[in-house]
This record gives structure tokens, sequence and C-alpha cells, in this order.
């Protein structure tokens, strides 16, 4: 016989419920949007928000997929009519519960559309019969408050439901359904709730099943047969006994003063009973010894109702051990989906100030991650408690589907609002010091492995809303895992409530709760800022390619490095729960170390990166511990808020021209850097340090901790296995000596309707047959770009070498080269930029046919705004390309017209460089411009709906010295051939991009490539 908490009823209640209105809703929405918000008087845009009605009984297939799922949803609510039966034992409850259940079935079965006057009738019936029937559960639950206010709300609304829907029906007022039917869908959302608080009465019920085997102790493990019964109560039993031993005045078995209501009652203690039998104090005789002068007794009584449910319920499901394998993964995989959603958020918000050109109002939406505050709401924390990972998981994973980029982002800031307030609530309802820390582990854990998966996927979340099938989410698969992983989670997490602690006897004073919560934030931001993608410390050392290969480390193979380094620190962060000042060392250390422009390549990344890893992972556990103890609403959001701060700061380095008091962060990385681990370092000193020993945490859990980290290994090594270069990159055309060369703008790897691009850029590239590329706009490697890299994945796909350019603490927006060619050495540059951003540049050296050096410059110059600045790079730049007498392609953004200003430093004596084609004049950003070699062909390609910039492709061919010495100056001569008739197919263009194009993609501006006349 396995007994099941019957608490498990309103919760797949509730799921089946609100899975049936809310498919109905998406559905409707995506194919029938027009029809369902069209009624007798208006449509769009008069109108714009569908009734219930309309939605769930209108059209197919959302009718029957509403019916299918509602059909589903009756098992767990004649289950929840049955339980309130046994709970207070009415007759008069259960039959109209019954009645009320019936007339749902008529509204939901017999639709608006089938006969709108039986529909309404039943309709009407069920709100009627929620009367008698919120009344009755109410008067006969033992938590009443929740559903007092759920059910004043639900009949609050029906008065603004009546008056609207007069407005619709009798003055036949624009508008008016709509508006109308936000207050219909808020009574779903209410009546459904007001079902969901059955949750803790429940929890007195059980569900027997008989089986033929015992469940496995690995998945579900119990020390012994008394721990069936929640530790919680033998700890308060313990502290009745000893309070009644030493007081035994103060007992209710000697206390003929107290008075009962109950006719029936009389006191549990008395002579006759054996002297350690508190069983049936769990009940009446606990409140009245509310009384009492113990003090810890007070505070152990006075903890959330659930508590004294768990400890009142012994015949209830036994609570897997906080040692079992079932709650280390279920805690990992909740930390893995709170680091995908806050990750995603601002990702995704950069979308707008990036089209804007500044602020756009959308990054407003940030402040979702600050909702902790709404846990001093009652109810919300046994929302967030039993909900809060599902409706992340359904909200947040599921907003892939939303086409709209305002909306999924909105969406995606809901469940980011939804994750910090789960977060929070879980980690400071903890009620033991070693519960915290087993959770802990299991946190970190989880950060590890959303930092593994990103690597597995090439630095790109696949359950991001940026992505979908198409371009390589895995969404559904990770919705399905983690709705099942939410479904267990109320039930795995209530071992946290189990082992009851008295607050520390030294209580954390008001400024000491400040700097912890201050360092809180801060601490979340630094691990979001460098530890939630294994390339980001790479980038922040990587200095380009070197001639002796004495370069810092690349991407592959050194990103599982990287996170080798953070699964050693998340298996003995433990250890230094105690002693922060150790960490607190490592990240001072290692911060100035980053923050340092004189310390680069393997130092940087070894002592700079590597013990950051360290230092700030080892925090973790002190900071948590001390989090739990302070446990205030308001210092977990002070707390995100702190974290918002150091995000626009870290903005504000570079996006200074685009923001207010931009000039105060110019390019002050290090400075942020410095101030965040400054306020960790504070808040870790402060206050006293409430963690135990680790080594009060049971074997067992050790035990299961490392084989993950021993499957965290396995993955690690598979996944550098699978991501190793497919092969040695080779040019596409060496019987000719050609390189054809691309220069593409490409906005941060996120397309018109903010899907990840990298997928769509690929295949394009792959089809121009590109062998040196030079990519604008790429530095991903930031919080407001997701932490991503792609480089590292189009260079994998693609088959090339990759030069990251200036990394992301350089603070510019990035240039990045993929070559077919060995790299053999290559510069970054900062050109000259006193007032505007910082314009970037490469300078690199490629080995080409018979051991050719050729050298590529790639550039982003500055904004149109600063002419001082676009003046002094253009002459800094000619000054770099004429060092240089090797052949050389310029592959840039010079914000000029051809032929004018500027245009004359680029293209000049100086340089010794020329236009790939000067009678091309309408250009403004994109230039082509080369020596020393070749030139076959020019083409412009359409963006189609990748970002707002065209390719631009150029084909030269590399000449030896004899052949270069011959032809002088003819190689620069502009003869456009107009017949192509006599050029060699592996000298052309593609065809596929003719016309029409492909993709969106097609030859524009000449309308079809330009080939020229050779002199050779």
């Amino acid at each position: 016989m396995v007994t099941v908490n019957a608490s498990i009823v309103p919760v797949v209640h509730t799921v089946c419920a609100s899975a049936a209105f809310l498919a109905a809703l998406i559905v409707g929405c995506k194919l029938h949007y027009i029809k369902i918000i069209t009624n007798a008087h208006y449509t769009y845009p008069d109108e714009w928000f569908p009734s219930v009605s309309a939605t769930i009984g209108d059209r197919y297939p959302e009718r029957s997929i509403f019916q299918i799922l509602i059909a589903l949803t009756s098992f767990p609510r004649f289950l929840l009519l049955l339980g309130h039966y046994m709970i207070n034992k009415s007759t008069s409850c259960f039959i109209v519960g019954v009645l009320r259940t019936v007339t749902c079935g008529g509204w939901v079965y017999i639709t608006s559309t089938d006969d709108h006057d039986v529909h309404d009738v039943f309709m009407i019936s069920y709100i009627l019969l929620t009367l008698p029937w919120d009344y009755l559960v109410i008067r006969n639950s033992r938590f009443k408050t929740y559903k007092k206010g759920a059910m004043a709300a639900f009949f609050g609304v029906i008065v603004p439901l009546i008056y609207w829907f007069l407005q619709h029906n009798v003055y036949h007022r624009a508008g008016a359904y709509s508006i109308y039917a936000y207050f219909e869908w808020a009574l779903i959302v209410l009546d459904i709730a007001f079902d969901a608080l059955a949750f803790s009465d429940f929890k007195a019920l059980s569900l027997n099943l008989e089986l033929t085997s015992n469940v496995g102790t690995w998945f579900f493990m119990f020390e012994n047969k008394e721990s069936l019964q929640p530790a919680a109560s033998e700890e308060i039993r313990a502290v009745i006994e000893e309070e009644l031993s030493e007081n035994p005045s103060s007992a209710i078995a000697h206390d003929t003063s107290i008075e009962s209501d109950d006719p029936d009652y009389a006191p549990h203690l008395d002579d006759s009973k054996d002297e350690g039998d508190v069983s049936d104090l769990l009940d009446e005789d606990i409140a009245l010894l509310q009384s009492s002068d113990n003090t810890e007794l007070k505070i152990m009584l006075q903890e959330d109702e659930e508590i004294s449910y768990l400890t009142n319920n012994a015949s209830a499901l036994p609570v897997p051990s906080q040692t079992s394998i079932t709650y280390i993964v279920v805690n990992i995989l909740n930390s893995l989906l709170f680091w995908t959603m806050l990750t995603s958020l601002l990702c995704m918000v950069w979308y707008f100030p990036l089209w804007y050109m500044g602020i756009s109002g959308y990054e407003a939406s940030i402040l979702s991650v600050t909702s902790p505050l709404l846990l001093y709401v009652p109810a919300i924390p046994m929302i967030a408690d039993v909900y809060g990972t599902l409706f992340t998981a359904a909200i947040g994973i599921g907003a892939y589907l939303i086409d709209l980029p305002e909306t999924r982002l909105l969406t995606a800031s809901l469940a980011a609002g939804i994750t910090s307030l789960s977060f929070s609530n879980t980690l400071r309802s903890i009620t033991s010091q070693v519960s915290v820390q087993m959770y802990t582990t299991t946190w970190i854990l989880g950060l590890v492995g959303s930092v593994i998966l990103k690597m597995a996927f090439f630095s790109r979340n696949p359950l991001w809303p940026i992505l979908n099938e198409e371009n390589g989410g895995w969404n559904k698969t990770g919705l399905a895992i983690m709705t099942l992983v939410a479904l267990f989670t109320p039930q795995i997490n209530a071992v946290h409530y189990q082992k009851l602690e008295a607050p520390p006897r030294t209580p954390i004073k008001f400024f000491s709760k400040l700097l912890i919560s201050a360092g809180f934030g801060s601490l979340i931001f630094s691990i979001h800022q460098l530890l939630t993608d294994a390339s980001t410390i790479i980038y922040w050392s990587w200095e380009g390619w070197a001639t002796n290969g004495s370069q810092g480390p690349l991407t592959w193979p050194y990103s599982s490095l990287t996170c080798l380094a953070m699964l050693c620190a998340a298996l003995t962060s433990q250890k230094f729960i105690t002693k922060p000042l150790v960490p607190v060392l490592l990240t001072c250390a290692s911060t100035g170390i980053l923050a340092s422009p004189y310390v680069t390549g393997w130092p940087c990344y070894a002592f700079g990166g590597i013990v950051y890893i360290f230092g700030i992972i080892w925090m973790i556990p002190t900071y948590f511990s001390k989090m739990n103890v302070v446990k205030s609403p308001w210092a977990y959001s002070f707390a995100f808020v702190f974290y918002l701060i150091f995000i626009l700061a870290h903005v504000w380095t570079v996006a200074y021209a685009f923001v207010p008091f931009g000039w105060l962060l110019r390019e002050r990385i290090g400075l942020v850097l410095g101030a965040s681990s400054v306020l960790i370092s504070l808040g870790a000193l402060c206050g006293p340090n409430q963690g135990g020993s680790s080594g009060t945490i049971k074997k067992a859990f050790w035990n299961r901790i490392n084989v993950v980290g021993l499957l965290f290994v396995c993955s690690i090594g598979y996944i550098t296995l699978r991501l190793a270069p497919t092969g040695v990159p080779m040019p596409y055309h060496i019987e000719d000596n050609t390189i054809t060369a691309g220069i593409w703008t490409i906005h941060f790897g996120l397309d018109n309707h903010m899907w990840s691009s990298e997928d769509k850029m690929t295949q394009l590239l792959k089809d121009m047959e590109l062998d040196v590329i030079g990519l604008l706009e790429t530095d991903t490697q930031r919080i407001t770009m997701g932490n991503r890299d792609l480089t590292s994945k189009m260079a994998h796909d693609l088959e090339m070498y990759a030069d990251f350019g200036p990394g992301p603490n350089k603070h510019t927006w990035g240039c990045v080269l993929l070559s077919k060619f060995p790299i053999v050495n290559s510069t970054h540059y900062l050109m000259p930029s006193p007032v505007g951003e910082l314009a970037p540049a490469i300078h690199a050296t490629i080995k080409t046919y018979d051991d050719i050096l050729v050298d590529v410059f790639v550039f982003h110059g500055g904004q149109e705004e600063d002419e001082e600045d676009r003046r002094l790079q253009s002459e800094e730049l000619a000054r770099i390309m004429g060092s240089t007498d090797r052949p050389s392609i310029l592959l840039s953004y010079l914000v000029t017209d051809p032929h004018e200003g500027n245009y004359n430093n680029y293209v000049s004596d100086v340089s010794g460089m020329h236009d790939i084609d000067p009678s091309d004049d309408d250009r403004w950003c994109q230039y082509i411009l080369y020596k020393k070699l070749g030139r076959t062909g020019y083409a412009r390609i359409s963006r189609g709906s990748v970002t707002d910039t065209e390719l631009q492709v150029g084909k030269f061919k590399v000449l030896s010295e004899e052949e270069l010495e011959e032809l002088g100056d003819s190689i620069y001569e502009a003869t456009i051939l107009d017949d192509d008739a006599d050029i060699p197919d592996s000298l052309r263009f593609p065809d596929a991009y003719q016309g029409d194009g492909q993709r969106d993609h097609r030859y524009h501006v000449f309308d079809e490539p330009r080939y020229y006349q050779t002199p050779w």
C-alpha cells in the first residue's frame, strides 16, 4: 500500500483546467484571431480580445482541444468534491458541488454557437451556485483568509462585468466587449484559483493505492519508519515536552482555567498518559500553548500554516529525503530553469534599443525580476510554492509560440518575474541551515548544468524564446520535461519544512541586511556577467592570434576547462560557508586581474577567470545561508534592484552614446566589476555566519552529488568531442587561386523578428562560397546579448578559422573575422574615438595559395553624428593599411559617401587601397577596398529578414609577385563586362540568387553581380 498525499488533487485540477482555457486561447488567437474577437457590432481594431465563450466554443480546433482537456479535468474535479466532503462532512456542500459541476458541463459542452440561450442559462446557474459552494467550503476550511479573498474578488468582478456587458449589448459601445472579456476571463482565473487553494486543506487527506511491489529506496529514500512522520513534529514534541516538564503549571492538563468553545473538548495530557506521549497536542492543544513563555516554542508554532499541516499529517505521502536523487535532480533542473529565464529576458530586451537606436521603453520589462516584494501579499507565497515552477516553465519556455516580438518579450518578462519570486520564496522558506546548504549545492549544480547545456548548443540555450524548431530550439522537449518537474516540485520541496530551527540568537541588524541584500544582488550580477557561458572569460582574455602560437585560450577546447572549473568549485563550495574570507580574497584578487588592461592571454584566463570562478561560486553558500536568515521579501527585491543597477551600469560602459549620463561609466567596465566585487565581499563578511559545517550533511547526499558530478564530467567530455572541428578549412576554388570575401553587419545575431539568426546567416554565407568574412556588431558576450558565442558556432558550421576581435572588456560593438585560410597573426585596435563609441578593428594576416600572405582588415567606424571621430579613425586606419606592402582587403563599415570626405582617406596614396567598384555610388556604410589583388567580381545581396544591412561580396585573384610587377596599376582598372558569358564557372557568383532569389535574399542594386575585365 502506498499513500499519496491528496494535495495532488487540487494541483492536477488546476493544471488541467488552466491548460484547457489557456490552450484554447492560444490556439484561437493563433488561428482565428479576427473571427473570435468579432461580435454582433464590431470587429478588429475596435475589438481586440476574445470572450471566453467565443474562445472555447466558436471554432475548430480550439473548441475540441478545450473540450478534451476540460474532460480530463473531470476526474480531479470529482476527487475535489469527495475530498471536501471528507473534510467537512457536509452533504449540502457535496450536492451543491455536484450541481455546480453539471452546470459547468452545460456551458462548456453546449457552446454559444450551438444554443446561445441554453449556454447562458447554464453559465448563470454556475455563477449562482458558486456563491453557496464558496461559502460552504470556506466555512469548513482551516485556511479561510485566502479563500475569502478569492471569493470576494470573484463576486466583485461581476459588477464591472455586468456594466461592460450593458455597454456592449445595450449602448453598442466600441471596445466594450473586449473589456467585458477581461473580466470574464478574470472570473475563470479566480474560480480556478479558489479550488487551487484547497491545497493546504487536502494535505490532511490521503489517497491509498495497492501496489504489488515496494517503492525503490533510490528515488524516494527514507531512513526508517519513524521518518514517515515529518521531523518537524518530533522537534515540536520535544520542545513541548521540555516546556511541560520545566513549567508544569503551564500544562494544559493542569490548567483548569483554559476554556474551549468545543463542548466535547477535553485536555489531552493527564497523569494517566505516558510522560512522552504528546501526539494529541498537535491539534487544538498546540494553538493553546501559544500562551507559553517559551519563546522558541512560540516561534516554531508560528511558522507557516503549511508546516503545521505537515506535522499533523502522519498518513500523508512521505516526503522524499533531501539526500534522494529525486530531490537533487528536481532542484538542479529548477535552478537551470531559473538561469534560462533570467538570461533570456535580458537577451530579448536588447532587440528593442537596437532597432530604436536608443531607449525604447521596453527596457522597463526587466523590472519584473523585483517581484519578490509580492511575497507580502497573502496567498502569493503559497501560489509561488505550489505553482511557481509550473507557471515559469509554461509561460517562459512556451513563449517561443508567440511571433510578435513585443508580446514575446512581455511574456518572457512575466516568466522571469515568476521565477525570481519562486526562487526567493523557496530560499526564504527553508527551515534548517543544513537544508539550505543542500539546496544551495543543487542550485549551483543547476547553474553549471545551464552552462554545459549552452556549450552543447554552441553557446545558445535551446529553451530560450529566441529559438524555435527552425533555428535549433528544443522548446517542446524542454517544456515537457520542466512541466513534469514542476508537477513534482511542491511535494519534493516539502522536505524544506521538516526540520524547524529557532532564529539566530544574534539577529541581523537592518544595516547589515542592506549590505547582505546588496551583496546578494551583486553576486547574481557577477554570475550572470561572467559565469553563464563557458566562453565569456575566454574572450575577456583574447587578444588575437600570435605568430609564435602564444595567444590565449581558444573557445574550443578550453570552454570545457571553464565548465570543469565551475563543477569543481560547485562540489567544494560548502567547505567555505563559515570561512568567507577565502572566497573574498580570491574574488578581489581575480577582479583586479580581469579589470587590468595589462594582463591578457593565458595569465588573464588562468589567474583572472578561473580564480574568479572559484571565488564567486564559493561565495554562494554563505549568501544563501544569510539570505535564508534575513527572510524579508523586501531584502530579496532590494537584491534584484541592485542586480538591475549593475546590469544598467555594465550596459552604460558601451552604450554611453545612446543613454543619459553615459559619460559617467564610459569604458569603465573594470569599475563596474570592481564595485560588484566590493559589495559581494562586504555582504559576505557582514553579520554572523549562520551556516554549519558541511560535515553535518549526510554522506548519502554527497554520494549522489558526486554521481551527478561524474555525469556532468562525462557530458563535458562528450560535448567537447562533438564540437571538435570537422575538418581542415579549405577554400572553395583552389584551382583558380581566388578569394571570395564579404562584409556584413549582423545585428548581434538577432533577426528582424527577434529570432536567433546564426543559422540563416550561415546558410547564405555557404551558398555564396565565402572564403573570408568580416562580421560587424558581433560582441554578444554581454548580459544584454545573452552571453552568446555566435563566432564559434558560425566558424564551426562554416569550417573556418575565427578571430573574435576586441573582447567584451574593450567596450566596442565588436567585429569578427572568419577565414578558410589559416590566420598567421592578428592585431586588435581600438580606433581614436574622443567623443563617440569606440571603433574596433582587426588587422589579420592569412596564409593563402603558395604561402602568399594577404592582410585582411575588418573595421567598424563610428557614428554619423561624431564627425571628428570618423575623421581621426579614417586617418589612423589609412596609416595602418599603408604600413603593409602585402596584398590587402578591407571589409568595413565606413559611414561616408563614395568619393567624398573621409572616403578619400581610406582610398588614398597613404593607404594604397582601391575601391572594389568606384562606380557604385549607392553606398553609405559598407565598403570593400583592396590592393595588390586581381579583382574579378562584386555583388550586393539583400538582407532578407536577417538584419538591417545587406551582404557585400567581392572576388579576388591572388597573384604572384611576378604577375603583380608585370601588370602594375592595370589590375585596378574598373572595366565592367557587359557580357559575362566568358566568365569561368569557378569565378561566378551562384545563380540561385538571381531574380527573386532564395529565402528573401537576392542580388539587388544592380539586380545581378558585376564582373570585371581582367588583364591576366
